[in-house]
C-alpha cells in the first residue's frame, strides 16, 4: 500500500500569488495624482493599490512621472511635469 504524504507542499503553494505582476515597468511614463505623503516626505500615488513614490511631490498634485525602479510592493519614480489637481 502506497502512503500519501500527510501535507503536500503543492497543495499550499500557489505560484501565481507569490510572483504577482506589477502594474508598472521601469521607464514607463504615467500621469498620477499624489494622494498621500510617505514617512520620508515623498509623495505617494497609487495604481490599483500599488504604491509609487515620487520625491518632492505634494498631496493634490497631478504629476507626470517616469518609473525608475520597480519592487514587489512599490515603485520609485521621478517627476517629469506637474500641475495642481485643484486647478490652482
Amino acid at each position: 500500500m502506497e502512503r500519501k504524504p500527510r501535507f503536500s507542499s503543492q497543495r499550499f503553494f500557489d505560484p501565481g500569488s507569490f510572483f504577482q505582476r506589477t502594474p508598472v515597468k521601469v521607464n514607463d511614463e504615467l500621469e498620477v495624482v499624489i494622494d498621500d505623503i510617505g514617512s520620508r516626505g515623498d509623495g505617494i500615488a497609487r495604481i490599483s493599490g500599488y504604491m509609487i513614490f515620487v520625491p518632492k511631490a505634494r498631496v493634490g498634485e497631478r504629476v507626470k512621472v517616469r518609473i525608475l525602479t520597480v519592487n514587489g510592493n512599490y515603485a520609485i519614480a521621478e517627476r517629469i511635469e506637474s500641475e495642481k489637481e485643484d486647478g490652482e
